[in-house]
């Protein structure tokens, strides 16, 4: 006799419960719960400051993609969209010049994800807007959730064809080279292990994976025409960089022991950062054939450099 599984009902919950005040409550809270919105647009968002000003407003969250170090901006709306809000995050981005603006907003007019659409129409590939839906919802009596919806965003696809026409002839083909090299990387690397990023390809010739420490990455690099790995302090506090850099360089035998070999430690003499390198020895992006051989070399040297840091004490 087969028995009926007790199922509960979802439930909405007006968001102004869970977060009276937009400024007081929600931003705060998406400050420090920014892999929500990660996991829903496949990035790896840091956000740093809440409430940057932009001459006489206040933009609600700023901050930075980790995979490029590209500019970031987050307006937020408990309410749905309105035009005030739109003109807002035109202002904001005109002030910041961000590769990415996210509008969040609890409802989105047709109207106005039209204009979000428009924008990406008409912006350069370089330029994303999306347009985010906040729910939440709860199961019965159970904790309230938040559930984010992509209403709006960029068609990535036609501003690559566009950006191959505008540019032909100059910068296009390596920056195609370069995504397609990525693509294909990264969704390695998320088959090997979806912690480590949340990046879906870059026209950069660079791609950074965080490792949990704000203003430290694990970079990927095309540098000087060689493939190379390496633990890159970025943080725009120079002393930081260099005092994080010297707590390794300290335990360099302990770093080079789990790396399983010798790196280069430059300090980046009379510049900001610092960093730690580990060469591949590949040296064309162009060489498709060789592509294969470069991606397991960039996850075996991730996780080895993983366990490098691990091995030294961390980061702090």
């Amino acid at each position: 006799m087969s028995t009926k599984a007790e199922l509960g009902r979802l439930t909405p919950v007006a968001p102004r419960e869970v977060w009276p005040n937009e400024a007081r409550d929600f931003t705060p809270w998406l400050l420090q719960n920014v892999d929500v919105l990660s996991d829903l647009l496949g990035m790896d968002l840091v956000l740093e400051v809440a409430e940057h000003p932009v001459g006489g407003f206040s933009l609600d969250l700023f901050g930075y993609d980790v995979a490029t170090g590209a500019p970031v901006i987050v307006e937020n709306q408990l309410e749905p969209s309105d035009h005030t809000h739109l003109g807002q995050i035109i202002t904001y981005a005109a002030g910041t010049d961000p590769r990415t603006v996210v509008w969040i907003a609890t409802r989105f007019r047709s109207e106005h994800r039209a204009a979000i659409d428009w924008l990406n129409e008409r912006t350069d590939e370089y330029t994303r807007f999306f347009g985010v839906e906040i729910h939440v919802v709860q199961i019965n009596d159970s904790i309230p959730a938040p559930s984010f919806e992509l209403v709006a965003e960029p068609n990535d696809w036609e501003k690559e064809v566009k950006s191959a026409v505008r540019f032909k002839g100059s910068d296009s083909p390596r920056a195609g080279t370069y995504r397609a090299f990525w693509e294909q990387a990264l969704e390695a690397i998320r088959i090997e292990d979806p912690s480590w990023t949340r990046a879906r390809t870059t026209a950069q010739a660079w791609c950074n994976t965080p490792i949990g420490t704000s203003g430290v990455v694990i970079s990927m690099a095309w540098v000087g025409g060689e493939l190379v790995t390496q633990v890159y302090f970025e943080s725009t506090d120079a002393d930081l960089n260099a005092n994080r850099f010297g707590a390794l360089l300290v335990r360099k035998d302990e770093f080079e022991e789990a790396l399983g070999a010798q790196c280069e430690w430059d300090a980046m003499p009379g510049r900001k950062g610092a960093r730690i390198v580990t060469r591949s020895g590949l040296t064309d992006v162009d060489d498709r054939a060789q592509w294969p051989q470069a991606i397991e070399w960039l996850i075996q040297c991730q996780r080895r450099m993983r366990a490098a840091i691990f091995a030294a004490g961390g980061v702090n």
